[in-house]
């Protein structure tokens, strides 16, 4: 099989983990994403995960709670540590190797960031789930995805969304969007487009590192990425 990326980052917001609840962890889409994963890590791809915490707790959650924005943004990274160790665990019952590692130090769950070992990992075919964001406050999961991704030298970032790419404007609410199937870094930056954060958008183009934006949902939406199909919105140049 001929594949175009052979190493990719795979972003997942922890919204989409909640599949139609409210809050917390769908069983069946936790099974969805690791059905996903363990196909086109089977096919030959290095596979690395970073994935968010809002379906627990989101860092800008805090000023509407009382809570200061630091001690916020610390408790969203350990929303990201629980969604890691949940898909962990529904990636292993899949019969695949895995490696939790988080920004913040937790020994007794997780493995510490090394960078070097990081990609040991992915090089002996582990799916690394990147937790705790950057752990630092005031980076979103997005730049720590953009982060992670440079620092292994991915091939491109996978972000999984709701929506099948980057559009004029919300398709969910404006049925004259339209969507784009390409687009420069500095159009994205200029036009303002909030698939990502600025920081990470700007990561990524200062590092020459392609973003494809995607419908995850769509069962076979990240094999025809890996394979090279124009899927979704790619960011690039």
């Amino acid at each position: 099989m001929s594949l175009k990326y052979k190493r990719v980052l795979l972003k997942l917001s922890g919204e989409s983990l909640m599949g139609d609840q409210q809050f917390g962890i769908s069983a069946d889409v936790l099974k969805h994403y690791a059905i996903l994963i363990k196909e086109v890590q089977e096919a030959g791809v290095e596979v690395a995960v970073v994935i968010g915490g809002g379906n627990i707790f989101r860092g800008l959650q805090a000023k509407s709670s009382g809570i200061e924005r630091v001690q916020g943004d610390y408790m969203g990274m350990m929303a990201t540590v629980i969604n890691g160790m949940a898909l962990q665990s529904a990636l292993e019952q899949q019969g695949v190797f895995t490696r939790l590692v988080t920004a913040i130090k937790m020994e007794q769950i997780a493995e510490p960031y090394i960078r070097r070992r990081a990609i040991r990992h992915v090089e002996k075919g582990r799916v690394v789930i990147f937790a705790a964001g950057t752990g630092s406050p005031y980076f979103t999961t997005d730049s720590a995805a953009a982060l992670r991704a440079n620092e292994i030298s991915a091939d491109v970032i996978l972000k999984g969304t709701r929506v099948d790419g980057i559009y004029s404007a919300d398709p969910e609410k404006d049925p004259t969007a339209t969507k784009f199937d390409k687009l420069s870094f500095a159009k994205v930056i200029s036009a303002g487009y909030s698939v990502m954060d600025m920081t990470a958008f700007t990561m990524c183009k200062e590092n020459n590192l392609p973003i494809v934006v995607f419908d995850i949902n769509k069962r076979d939406n990240l094999m025809r990425i890996i394979r090279g199909e124009a899927i979704g919105t790619l960011v690039e140049g």
